[in-house]
């Protein structure tokens, strides 16, 4: 049986880059993202069932009633959920997955999945931030101000995180969350059970038991 893939939370200010980082990673390594459900409208060139499953207020509050969400949170007026099946169906499988999701959504996978990898990403400074948030053309002056002062008060919360990587430039830091992996995958506290049930060694604690 393969053993547990890990589950890779990315989360971080609005304009950090996390979008960006997890596609890069995407295509360096074996990981699946979990594509998140949302009652927002979709943006110019977004597509239903690969962006986000895009879904009506009717239809997301009756999978809240069913408990069909991993997660979910609501997010400057709008819901965004995680398919609860198709994350813990890939993890079982062996999958490492990432979850590309806000804070407030980190932080209840964290209370119900506390064993997964928690990555907080960071502009390299707030001027920075502000540049990327203009440079999408997709917020009016009083979203961008609500998004600049909401991210302040996100950075607070990465205490709450295992590792923070700064998004200096895109290779930089998929680098870091790389080797963040790799070393996830050595911890023992990850590899004790399934070094410790093969069969080499339930042969050699019978011959020297």
């Amino acid at each position: 049986m393969p053993s547990k893939g890990l589950l890779i939370v990315i989360s971080g200010p609005s304009g950090a880059g996390k979008g960006t980082i997890c596609k890069a990673l995407l295509k360096s390594s074996d990981l699946w993202l979990s594509v998140s459900a949302t009652t927002r409208e979709p943006r110019c060139g977004e597509v239903d069932g690969t962006n986000y499953y895009f879904m009506s207020k009717d239809d997301f509050f009756d999978k809240i009633r069913t408990d069909d969400f991993f997660e979910y949170a609501e997010v400057y007026g709008n819901f965004y959920g995680t398919p609860k099946w198709k994350v813990l169906e890939a993890l079982e499988s062996g999958r490492d997955v990432i979850l590309e999701i806000d804070i407030q959504g980190a932080l209840k996978v964290k209370q119900n999945y506390p064993e997964g990898v928690f990555i907080f990403v960071l502009p390299p400074s707030m001027e920075e931030l502000r540049r990327r948030i203009i440079n999408r053309g997709s917020e009016t002056e009083e979203s961008l101000d609500r998004r600049f002062k909401s991210a302040y008060k996100e950075i607070n919360y990465i205490s709450k995180y295992n590792y923070a990587v700064v998004n200096d430039t895109v290779f930089n830091a998929v680098s870091k969350i790389e080797a963040i992996l790799t070393a996830e995958k050595c911890r023992v506290d990850r590899l004790k059970d399934s070094i410790l049930k093969t069969e080499e060694v339930r042969i050699y604690e019978q011959l020297y038991d």
